[in-house]
């Protein structure tokens, strides 16, 4: 296997921990964003624990596969906060919100 090169020049930025921060989101709407990609994340691990198929996690979900679909695909401009939290609650999962 061949070794990559090192651009010498290169800079690297330290994250802020919040990627769409990092990509020049607005700080309110990047912590949005940031909330919905944790949630989809949180929301594949039960599918994929109970063995559910796309049909299967849509019955349990409540929703048409194809939104199955492009949840377990990460397609996070498609679900809303509240649609994430209402899908959590369906899959018997609490969520808890903390101001810090």
């Amino acid at each position: 296997m061949a070794k990559a090169k090192t651009d010498p020049d290169a800079k690297v930025t330290a994250s802020s921990g919040n990627v769409f921060a990092d990509l020049g989101f607005a700080p309110g709407e990047a912590r949005v964003l940031a909330l919905r990609a944790d949630l989809m994340g949180r929301l594949r691990l039960p599918i994929e624990e109970r063995g559910w198929g796309q049909v299967q996690a849509a019955e349990q979900l409540g929703i048409g596969q194809s939104r199955v679909s492009d949840l377990v695909r990460g397609k996070w401009e498609k679900f809303s906060l509240d649609m994430l939290i209402t899908l959590a609650a369906r899959a018997g999962k609490r969520v808890e919100m903390a101001l810090a």
